[in-house]
C-alpha cells in the first residue's frame, strides 16, 4: 500500500498528469449534471445516440482530412442534438425512433467511411480506441484544460442562473410554457451544450461510453435522495468522485481509463442500490 501511494504521488508531479484530473473531474461534473436533466426527461439514451452521431462525425472529417476534427464534429452532434430534443408529437418519425435510428445509422456510417478512406495501417485500434476511450486523455494540452474548464464555467452558470426554467421544463413542460419560458429556445440551448460536453467527454470514456458518465451518477442519487435539489448536488460529488478513483485505478494498474471509471460508477450505483434497501 505505502509503495502505490508513493507510486502516485510521483506521477502526479508530470503535468499531463494533473490536466487528466482536471478535464476528467470537469467534463463528469458537466456530464452529471445534463444527465439530470436528460434522466428526469426520460431522455437518458439521447446521450448515447449523440455519441455516435460524433462518432460519425470525426470519421466524416478523417475522411475530408480535416486537421481540427473538433470543426466538423461539433456542429453536426449539435444539429442532431437540436432536432433530437424539438422532435415531438408532430413529428414525421417520433422521438424514440429517430433516436435509435440515427444513432445505428451513425455509427455503421462512421465506421464504413473510416474502411473506405482512413489511410493508418491500424484502423481496428483507432476504432476501439475511439469507442471505448484511450489514454488519449493522459495526453491532454494547455488548451485542451483550458477549454474544458470555460465549458464547465458555462455549464454551470447555465444551471445555477436557469434552475427554476430547468426544473419547470422538466417535470411540466405545459406550465412552463405558461409561465412565459420559451421552451423552444430553451431546449435548443440545452441540445447545444449536451453536444459540447459529449464532443468532449469521447476523449475521457469514448464514444460507446460516454452515456454512462451522464445516466449512472443521476440514476445512483435518485437511491438516496428524493428531492430534484438533493439528486443534483449528490450526483456531482458521485461524478466527480468515480471519475477521479477511475483515473487513479487506471494509471496505478494499466486499465483503460473509461472502462474503469464506467466500472467505479457501477460499484457506487450498486452501493447506492443497496443502501436504499437496507434504508
Amino acid at each position: 500500500m505505502p509503495d502505490l501511494l508513493e507510486t502516485f504521488v510521483s506521477y502526479l508531479q508530470y503535468g499531463f498528469v494533473q490536466r487528466a484530473f482536471i478535464v476528467g473531474v470537469l467534463i463528469s461534473l458537466c456530464a452529471s449534471l445534463l444527465g439530470v436533466m436528460l434522466v428526469f426527461r426520460r431522455f437518458s439514451y439521447l446521450g448515447d445516440s449523440l455519441s455516435h452521431v460524433a462518432f460519425g462525425a470525426m470519421a466524416i472529417a478523417a475522411a475530408l482530412n480535416f486537421s481540427d476534427e473538433l470543426l466538423v464534429m461539433l456542429p453536426v452532434t449539435v444539429l442532431c442534438a437540436v432536432f433530437l430534443l424539438r422532435s415531438g408529437n408532430g413529428a414525421f418519425i417520433k422521438g424514440d425512433a429517430s433516436i435509435a435510428m440515427i444513432s445505428v445509422g451513425s455509427l455503421a456510417m462512421g465506421y464504413l467511411l473510416m474502411n473506405l478512406f482512413s489511410k493508418k495501417a491500424n484502423l481496428s485500434g483507432d476504432v476501439c480506441s475511439t469507442l471505448f476511450g484511450s489514454t488519449s486523455i493522459l495526453t491532454l494540452s494547455s488548451f485542451d484544460t483550458v477549454l474544458c474548464a470555460t465549458l464547465s464555467v458555462l455549464v454551470i452558470l447555465f444551471f445555477v442562473f436557469f434552475y427554476h426554467q430547468i426544473f419547470a421544463v422538466i417535470f411540466d413542460e405545459t406550465f412552463a410554457k405558461a409561465s412565459g419560458v420559451r421552451v423552444g429556445n430553451f431546449n435548443t440551448i440545452v441540445a447545444i451544450v449536451i453536444a459540447a460536453v459529449i464532443v468532449f467527454a469521447m476523449r475521457l470514456v469514448g464514444s460507446l461510453l460516454v452515456s454512462a458518465l451522464i445516466i449512472f451518477p443521476t440514476v445512483s442519487a435518485m437511491r438516496v435522495f428524493k428531492s430534484f435539489r438533493g439528486v443534483t448536488l449528490f450526483a456531482v460529488l458521485l461524478s466527480a468522485f468515480c471519475t477521479t478513483l477511475g483515473i487513479v485505478i487506471a494509471i496505478l494498474a494499466g486499465t483503460p481509463v473509461g472502462s474503469t471509471i464506467v466500472g467505479a460508477n457501477i460499484v457506487v450505483f450498486l452501493l447506492c442500490s443497496v443502501f436504499r434497501r437496507v434504508k
